[in-house]
């Protein structure tokens, strides 16, 4: 359940990081980068059977 919830924020967040919209145009890649790496090692863990 946890997990659940964390990987859809994560989602979320990736999402609003995107450097495509208004607000973030100037964040460049750094913060979408940052977020999909803690995403993709979410999921690796969640595969993994850690988490």
């Amino acid at each position: 359940m946890l997990t659940t919830i964390l990987l859809i924020v994560l989602l979320l967040a990736l999402i609003g990081a995107f450097p495509a919209w208004p607000h973030a145009a100037s964040w460049g890649y750094g913060p979408s980068g940052v977020i999909g790496l803690l995403l993709v090692i979410l999921i690796v863990l969640m595969l993994m059977g850690r988490i």
